[in-house]
């Protein structure tokens, strides 16, 4: 059989081991873990030590630095890229239109000018959420191979990350269907996806993917396709998700399943806040309705 090349250890003669690990464990189908290691990490403390001791990742300033760099370059391209350029400079535009069909403006808030990055703690916490607490096969990978976070970037979908808030909410089908035809015209792979969870959260997801040139862990450059995730959420929809973000968040990192459903826990604060969520979203669907009628009238 031809010997493996290792894209980290060619022409690098200062590599460690956990180097060579790391490659062997992306390139092999990953093994079931050890019987000492199958007990899940409940925290993310743990999960740290779970990383060095069963991917040979080791989450310290080196790797937050590399992060670092990576997402910035990523963020600078995109900003110049020809989608982004083009999308905010017909915003006005889309708004025109949707005045036109509805008397009534698409956005409520201004179009955003700047893309965000993902921190590096909550990347870290999404790879936790993936490899550990939503992953049924444990205590073998999520769907055949781990997030390893020296090098997942093209599976994770919001490392890059934008919102708009529409005023209405026929309006995320509206800029998704603007959103579409635009990658589509550019030959840019995309998909749209309609967020409506247990927990009383509602977003549209639109993910744009494009290649980019990053640095390797070695620092040389390699090219990867990676997503960029365009949030449309409707105005009420904004408050309440900037209101309990920190509860949402605290939330998405718990491992440990309730002893009963939340929407029979009333004196819990997942009973106030998801169901927030979801009388908002028919509050909405109502709004519509009646501005609709009176638009007819």
């Amino acid at each position: 059989m031809r010997p493996l090349k290792n894209p980290l250890l060619e022409g690098n003669s200062s590599a460690s081991d956990s180097d060579l690990c790391v490659f062997l464990i992306i390139r092999r189908r990953p093994p079931t873990l050890s019987s000492s290691a199958i007990e899940k990490p409940d925290s993310i403390a743990k999960y740290r030590q779970w990383l060095a001791t069963e991917l040979k990742v080791q989450c310290d300033q080196r790797l937050d630095s590399y992060y670092g760099a990576v997402t910035k370059k990523l963020r600078d391209d995109f900003l110049q890229s020809s989608f982004w350029t083009t999308l905010t400079s017909r915003t006005t535009e889309f708004d025109q239109e949707y005045q036109v069909k509805t008397s009534y403006p698409l956005f409520a808030l201004a179009p955003p000018s700047e893309i965000l990055i993902k921190p590096f703690s909550s990347f870290l916490e999404k790879t936790y959420r993936k490899n550990v607490v939503h992953n049924e096969n444990w205590p073998s990978p999520p769907h055949d191979e781990w997030l390893n976070p020296r090098m997942c970037f093209h599976r994770i979908n919001d490392i890059l990350r934008t919102t708009y808030a529409v005023k209405y909410l026929d309006g995320v089908d509206f800029l998704f269907s603007k959103l579409s035809t635009l990658a589509t015209e550019m030959n840019l792979p995309c998909n749209t996806d309609y967020e409506a969870r247990d927990e009383g959260y509602y977003a549209g997801h639109f993910n744009v993917r494009m290649n980019f040139s990053i640095p390797r862990p070695d620092w040389d450059t390699e090219t990867t396709n990676i997503a960029v995730e365009i949030q449309i959420t409707t105005q009420l929809q904004e408050v309440i998700r900037r209101l309990l973000h920190k509860y949402y968040a605290t939330q998405r990192l718990s491992a440990a399943k309730p002893s009963k459903p939340w929407q029979w826990e009333y004196s819990s604060e997942s009973f106030a806040a998801n169901y927030l969520g979801h009388i908002l979203h028919y509050i909405e669907g109502t709004i519509l309705e009646v501005r609709d009628k009176n638009t007819k009238q």
